[in-house]
């Protein structure tokens, strides 16, 4: 039997909303300063891809189980044929074992993660200033 292909719709970029939202989760681990270059750096990013299970073990955060509420949500809408969000992320720095940061979208890569571990998620990256 063949695998079954999974075909994920995804905007052309992320909403608006997701950039005030990585903002609010920057803002728990740096100051006002460096989380407004970020969310600069990151509305002018150009959009990349990466894996979904690249993505987890750069940011060293484990999946959320499938059965987690917006895990679940974000299943139903690649099930469905929605459109997914492209998600924002922060470089880290493996010199000084710094991971990456998820700034927004973590369900949405655990979700394709219990999907495909190798689907391509398309991504904004900013370095931390």
């Amino acid at each position: 039997m063949a695998d079954q292909i999974i075909t994920v719709q995804w905007k052309t970029s992320p909403d608006d909303h997701d950039y005030p939202a990585a903002a609010d989760y920057l803002a728990l681990l740096a100051a006002d300063d460096v989380v407004e270059a970020i969310v600069a750096d990151l509305r002018a990013a150009p959009v990349v891809v990466k894996k979904a299970k690249d993505i987890l073990r750069a940011s060293r955060l484990e999946a959320l189980t499938p059965d987690n509420p917006h895990v679940r949500k974000d299943l139903l809408k690649v099930n469905e044929g929605k459109k997914l969000s492209p998600i924002l992320l922060v470089r880290g720095d493996c010199r000084r074992n710094v991971p990456m940061l998820i700034a927004d979208g973590y369900h949405r890569v655990c979700a394709l993660y219990w999907a495909d571990e190798n689907i391509e998620i398309p991504a904004k990256m900013a370095a931390m200033p």
